[in-house]
């Protein structure tokens, strides 16, 4: 099977990994082999010494790259529910796999921050707003939009099945589902 690496990319409490997820069981159940680099898990076990400076989301970011990279090579759909908030680390991404031939799509979880804020998944926004920490991901640090991603969701104006089914019609058309 063909693997290819399916980059989410979005603000915090978007509903990246949300959608990834769904995504993911419905590409198992088709019998495609799949794995979801959640960013939280990442941060984990992967880049659990890096900060949150531009330069340690950039090393993040190509890191996370790597290794959706390689598991695509393999025969891997892998999905990447990670901000990534800078335009020039996302295509470096791209960069790499296109260099090596692999599948590589963009898809931009276009949920505004104040949908982001009321849901607030992990309390961060909560947290920022309090002044408890700073440098949150499209308030008081930067998050860079794709200008021309693969596939523009509006997760605040579907279900995450629907939004789920769109990337799967766009796999789909690719060739890639």
């Amino acid at each position: 099977m063909t693997g290819a690496t399916i980059w989410l990319t979005g603000l915090p409490s978007a509903g990246k990994t949300t959608i990834a997820y769904e995504l993911a069981d419905r590409l198992r159940a088709e019998g495609h082999r799949v794995e979801v680099l959640d960013g939280d898990e990442i941060r984990t076990f992967l880049t659990a010494g890096l900060g949150f400076s531009r330069e340690d989301r950039h090393t993040n970011v190509q890191r996370i790259g790597y290794l959706a990279d390689l598991l695509s090579r393999n025969g891997v759909k892998t999905l990447v529910p990670v901000i990534a908030p800078y335009a020039d680390s996302r295509e470096a991404v791209r960069k790499r796999h296109m260099a090596g031939g692999t599948a590589y799509v963009e898809v931009h979880v276009a949920t505004p921050v104040e949908v982001c804020s009321e849901r607030d998944v992990k309390g961060l926004y909560a947290k920022q707003a309090a002044g408890e920490i700073s440098g949150l991901t499209g308030v008081d640090d930067p998050y860079e939009e794709p200008e021309s991603p693969d596939l523009r969701i509006e997760s605040h104006n579907q279900t995450v099945q629907e939004s789920a089914a769109t990337v799967h019609a766009l796999l789909t058309e690719r060739g890639l589902a």
